[in-house]
């Protein structure tokens, strides 16, 4: 007997930002194994008497090795069991998401996936401003500010990122955003670009601060910290809103 694995994204953090297919997966589930920003009260949605095992990777903290993670998915699914795979923001979104679906197919074990917030779009209405704007913001550019070793990626496209009329938000970017704000800057792009650091977005931790590209580089450099957070920088990362 072959159970069935579901990806479930759950957004950015806040319950509410669930989707309903996300809740009905996690009602039914016999399994769910969790990402470290997909826990607190989004388990609630978890069937009573569920596994619920943490999987989740930090940058700095011990983590399980994603094998051990694809090893766990293929030997619940294998007894039968319903398994949800709960990712935080959006799945498909610089989650690992291809080499689980991959361990799966190699099992001939089924799956889905729960499309959901990610936090780009979350932190943009947190702030209060769009994502895209007719003439000044016509593209919008989704990043990984880090590669396997941690540091910025030495094929990063610097010159699409450079563009100032695109909006861009960089994923896992605190720890090398100088690094990518001196080359953006070298590139042509310049230091009063606005820009956006978003902590914590949508939980009760959730932080916005405005600057520069200039202004947030040198902050970030003597200001490490273990919160989630992303950069988004272009022409209407500094607009007021309500956030």
């Amino acid at each position: 007997m072959t159970g069935f694995v579901s990806f479930v994204s759950s957004g950015p953090g806040d319950p509410e930002l669930l989707t309903l297919k996300a809740v009905d997966r996690l009602k039914r589930a016999d399994a769910v194994l969790f990402d470290d920003l997909s826990s607190g009260p989004i388990l609630s949605h978890a069937r009573a008497g569920a596994d619920l095992v943490g999987v989740g990777k930090r940058a700095g903290r011990p983590s399980p090795k994603q094998d051990h993670v694809n090893r766990l998915l293929v030997d619940y699914a294998a007894t039968g069991a319903r398994v949800v795979r709960l990712k935080s923001g959006d799945a498909g979104l610089f989650g690992r998401l291809e080499e689980e679906i991959g361990a799966l197919r190699a099992a001939g074990i089924g799956h889905e996936i729960v499309p959901g917030v990610t936090s780009a779009c979350a932190a943009a209405a947190a702030a209060g401003i769009p994502l895209t704007r007719r003439l000044t913001a016509r593209r919008v550019q989704f990043v990984t500010g880090h590669d396997v070793s941690g540091h910025l990626p030495a094929d990063i496209d610097i010159a699409a990122l450079a563009d100032p009329q695109a909006t861009t938000v960089v994923y896992m970017g605190r720890r090398t955003f100088p690094a990518l704000a001196e080359a953006l800057i070298a590139r042509g792009l310049s230091p009063d670009t606005p820009a956006l650091l978003a902590e914590g977005v949508t939980t009760p931790a959730q932080r916005l601060t405005r600057g520069t590209i200039g202004g947030l580089a040198e902050s970030l450099a003597g200001a490490p910290s273990p919160a989630p957070a992303l950069i988004l920088y272009g022409p209407l990362a500094g607009e007021a809103g309500d956030g």
